[in-house]
């Protein structure tokens, strides 16, 4: 494998854990959500694990055809993720929010430098932008329920 190929192997073993991971936590906190804003956090996390599953088996997928075999078991997405951690127990809404902004933040400036790799790979470009540009709109929606 040439120098090309392990940025690109990097980049999608990077965005994959990162996917996986924002899978559970959104999941994780949709079961521990509480506040005033319960029901419309409720719903934005379920989306968000879907999201997350959705992309991650892109990514994959796209490794594969690329000869590159993904790996999304349990201790491997626990060493290579960058996302920060939830907190376990009851988390209000309003530190669900700032929580996952600080996470879409962390998958964003991943898949941000993962770009890089894929400069003549337009499916692989393709596939990593449209991923960040859904990000990017979740870290919108979350900061737009920020406090001022």
């Amino acid at each position: 494998m040439d120098a090309s190929e392990n940025r690109q192997a990097s980049g999608l073993d990077g965005a994959l854990a990162d996917l996986i991971d924002l899978g559970l936590l959104a999941k994780h906190a949709r079961w521990n959500v509480v506040g005033p804003r319960f029901g419309a956090m409720q719903s934005m996390l379920d989306e968000l694990a879907d999201f997350a599953r959705g992309s991650a088996d892109l990514v994959a997928e796209r490794a594969v055809t690329l000869g590159h075999p993904p790996d999304g078991r349990r201790v491997t997405v626990a060493t290579r993720s960058s996302l920060p951690d939830v907190e376990p127990g009851t988390l209000w809404d309003a530190n669900a929010i700032s929580t996952f902004v600080a996470v879409f933040d962390a998958l964003a400036a991943r898949i941000h430098t993962g770009l890089e790799a894929f400069e003549s790979d337009l499916v692989t470009l393709s596939l990593l932008t449209s991923v960040l540009a859904t990000v990017e709109k979740y870290a919108w929606m979350l900061r737009a329920q920020q406090a001022p």
